[in-house]
């Protein structure tokens, strides 16, 4: 499996996943306040959590004769793929009441977006605008699907 959303997905994309790191990104580190945030059974919150630090995007310290579970550098990167995620949500699937909350950045009290795609000039960038081509790690299933140009050149 060489596609990077294919290969991203296969550790991510698990239901239980993203609400486990929607409570990391929220300071959660505790077995029981996963467990009891998220209302997940304990045997599927364990191979979840044990999953998602075999993949590196959490770790497993120790904290006061337990452990907790922190957040790897891995991890901090998925934040953007949970705005997406979130933000898609709460735009299409809320009632007309609006979303049950909402995100502040706690610097300016501004609601905190997920960071949309953009050239250097500051303008959207649309799926019509992109085009896909292989990278320096595509094999030969790739570049017949997508051309023998490379992104290099």
């Amino acid at each position: 499996m060489r596609c990077p959303v294919a290969r991203a997905m296969s550790i991510l994309g698990e239901r239980w996943t993203i609400l486990i790191l929607r409570e990391a990104f929220a300071g959660t580190t505790r077995f029981d306040a996963f467990e009891r945030n998220l209302g997940i059974a304990p045997n599927i919150l364990s191979a979840r959590l044990s999953a998602l630090v075999e993949h590196g995007v959490l770790e497993r310290v120790p904290d006061g004769g337990r452990h907790a579970y922190r957040l790897t550098e891995r991890g901090r990167d998925a934040f953007p793929l949970y705005l997406a995620i979130r933000d898609w949500g709460a735009r299409h699937l809320s009632g007309p009441e609006g979303p049950p909350t909402v995100m502040l950045d706690t610097v300016t009290g501004e609601p905190v977006l997920a960071p949309a795609p953009r050239r250097a000039d500051g303008s959207p960038i649309l799926p019509e605008h992109v085009r896909i081509l292989p990278g320096p790690g595509a094999n030969e299933a790739v570049r017949r699907r997508f051309g023998t140009e490379t992104a290099n050149g």
